[in-house]
């Protein structure tokens, strides 16, 4: 593995590169974490609007499902770029000898909320704690720690979340998991009323989220070609969530049939509303900045909760040589 110093190095030259004409696209692949949506439409909208092409790279974006692990298929080299779920997932490439690596963070907030009934005495995540709560396996390991660690909650509150808004939506006094585009979205839609939302970034959970994952591999040996994907990947999300959104919403709806066009509307807003893409340190460093200290920070909150040994090797977990280069931030000033 090469030092991040030199990383950098050999991405200085990028800029004269991509001012060249094009010889031949790169073909990538970049694998999403789930069906296709408006939480992806930075990327979808780098595809529509010929970005991508323009940093002579022809993307293939494989949408993600139940069935579909693409860190799986990141580590044994079937796609070359893959979307992160939190700095969770870096930690555990590291701690089990994967050679992946986060090289952005597209979410400056991971989206995660815990969502109650108006009128319930649910206001407040300090409220919350002593009372059910149902949640997901996934969560018990993630930002269920930070939510013991910060308010004290406990395993006995915990309750199976079965995917569905039903058990929700027939007990005033239930709370539940949710992400903030989506779930309140729905029981807008299916129960009539607008829940209670806490989001976990704005109480302090500062895990970034939908990152950019990568292999060491394709960055010691093509810097240059991560650097265009990031680069391109970053102009895309400004456009997005700054220009005109239609572009990428039409292949969003094309790879998901499902997607409605309120839901894509409602879940951008969300993202806008709350910072979710842009906020904190991307307002200077660009969208997908990425910090030691915030790193280390919510690592130590991991080591905290016992979920990480203090000494894991923070340094093959992430990268900063392709971001906080305030690219595409003239995209957002226009």
């Amino acid at each position: 593995m090469i030092a991040r110093r030199s990383v950098a190095g050999l991405v200085l030259g990028y800029g004269l590169l991509a001012a060249l004409p094009a010889l031949a696209q790169d073909e990538v692949t970049f694998g999403t974490n789930w069906k296709a949506q408006a939480e992806h439409g930075g990327y979808y909208q780098a595809v529509a609007t010929g970005l991508y092409e323009q940093a002579g790279l022809k993307v293939t974006i494989r949408p993600g499902g139940p069935q579909v692990n693409h860190a799986q298929l990141l580590a044994a080299g079937k796609i070359d770029f893959n979307m992160g779920g939190s700095m969770f997932e870096a930690f555990n490439f590291v701690q089990n000898d994967v050679p992946m690596v986060t090289v952005a963070a597209i979410f400056q907030k991971d989206p995660q909320v815990l969502i109650a009934h108006p009128g319930a005495g649910n206001d407040s995540l300090e409220a919350i704690k002593g009372k059910p709560v149902m949640i997901s396996a996934d969560a018990r390991t993630t930002y269920w720690q930070f939510l013991k660690v910060k308010f004290g909650y406990t395993d006995d509150q915990i309750r199976p979340y079965t995917y569905s808004l039903a058990p929700f939506l027939a007990d005033k006094s239930a709370v539940q998991q949710g992400y903030l585009t989506s779930e309140p979205f729905a029981v807008e839609k299916e129960g009539g009323f607008k829940p209670v939302v806490h989001l976990l970034a704005d109480a302090g959970y500062g895990t970034y989220s939908t990152t950019i994952q990568t292999s060491w591999k394709l960055v010691n040996e093509n810097p240059e070609l991560v650097q265009r994907f990031v680069d391109a990947s970053l102009r895309g999300w400004y456009s997005y969530m700054y220009g005109d959104p239609s572009p990428a919403n039409e292949l969003i709806k094309r790879d998901n049939p499902d997607m409605t066009d309120e839901q894509i509307a409602f879940s951008r807003a969300k993202m806008l509303e709350y910072g979710i893409v842009d906020s904190g340190d991307s307002l200077e460093l660009g969208i997908g900045a990425m910090t030691d200290e915030r790193i280390k920070s919510f690592f130590g909150l991991t080591v905290q909760a016992g979920l990480f040994p203090a000494d894991l090797d923070l340094a093959k977990s992430y990268t900063l040589a392709f971001v906080n280069k305030k690219y595409g931030m003239e995209i957002k000033s226009k």
